[in-house]
């Protein structure tokens, strides 16, 4: 695993600063909804741990941060890799000396595919990176808050589809309501230490990722009539919430599952 790391003292800003001084941890912090709540993250005043598997994407960030006077560590890892894990929460807690908050949104799609069409490493693939990768994050994140005396947060990206549906997508939705049965035992197990943990559930959100799976303009187009905000979402109108979430706004907040979705799935007449 290789680390790369680069740093610029903070200053204060006139702005509130809501994690002032806090470490956190963003895994799939080089793209679309992880490099927006890592940003801002940083506004708010928080020492950003970035994760990723291309070292470019995530050094860029980096140096986005750097720019606007932060401090940030690049750390080239895959989640779905027990060691990378460990090393990654190492290198965090090495460099800043501890830490408070992380954000588990590293991620994958997979194959669309009807299920018929797809195959066991494809089920393999996304589980590994979805349910197996958030897992071990949250496991690891854990032990180095309870070495630290307790307390922190801990934010995932799940999906609208861990209770909707979508064709194409049963792996991807599987590892997503898998996530979102995972973290109400962990927010009763850890919740007396001062550890909460919730899911951000976003809707149809304009990431590369997205792209991958709906590559044409067109294919957003039944989803934005379906939306009431009449438009698809943001990666910061998700990271926000995901920020949010690590405040002491949401202190009393853990075990929830937040749809950020634009109403997308308001039932009703259209």
């Amino acid at each position: 695993m290789i680390e790369r790391r680069i740093t610029t003292p903070s200053t204060e800003h006139a702005r509130r600063r809501r994690l002032e001084g806090k470490v956190v941890l963003v895994t799939g912090g080089g793209t679309g909804i992880g490099r927006a709540a890592a940003l801002a993250y940083a506004r708010d005043g928080a020492r950003v741990v970035l994760a990723g598997r291309r070292g470019a994407e995530i050094e860029a960030v980096a140096h986005e941060i750097a720019a606007a006077e932060g401090e940030a560590l690049a750390v080239v890892a895959d989640v779905s890799q027990e060691d990378d894990v460990r090393r990654l929460i190492t290198a965090a807690t090495k460099h800043f000396g501890r830490l408070d908050a992380a954000f588990n949104n590293a991620g994958v799609l997979g194959h669309v595919a009807p299920i018929a069409e797809q195959t066991s490493v494809d089920f393999d693939t996304v589980i590994a990176t979805n349910l197996r990768g958030v897992w071990l994050s949250i496991k690891y994140e854990i032990e180095a808050f309870v070495a630290q005396g307790g307390g922190g947060a801990i934010v995932n990206t799940s999906s609208w589809l861990a209770h909707g549906a979508l064709a194409g997508t049963s792996i991807y939705s599987a590892s997503k309501g898998a996530l979102d049965a995972l973290i109400r035992a962990v927010a009763i197990e850890y919740g007396s230490q001062g550890i909460r943990i919730n899911n951000i559930n976003p809707g149809i959100i304009d990431t590369p990722m997205a792209r991958s799976g709906w590559s044409d303009d067109a294919a957003f187009v039944p989803f934005i009539e379906h939306t009431p905000a009449k438009r698809a979402g943001q990666p910061a109108d998700a990271g926000d919430v995901a920020v949010w979430l690590m405040t002491d706004e949401a202190r009393f907040v853990t075990g929830q599952n937040i749809l950020v979705d634009g109403g997308y799935t308001i039932a009703g007449l259209r």
